[in-house]
């Protein structure tokens, strides 16, 4: 038979919701600086292959 759990108090939610959205901010966090990074072509760790924008005649 199922027997129903035991509410999460409001602390614990609290908690694990703050937890997570901490995570998700670290990553936007390095996300952008990945971003500005290759932007500005200081970028160590990445690669990205340049295309030439010449329009061929």
């Amino acid at each position: 038979m199922a027997v129903p759990k035991k509410r999460t108090s409001m602390s614990k939610k609290r908690i694990r919701k703050n937890f997570w959205k901490n995570k998700a901010y670290w990553a936007s966090i390095k996300a952008f600086s990945l971003a500005k990074s290759l932007s500005t072509g200081k970028s160590k760790s990445f690669f990205v292959r340049q295309t030439s924008n010449k329009v061929l005649e």
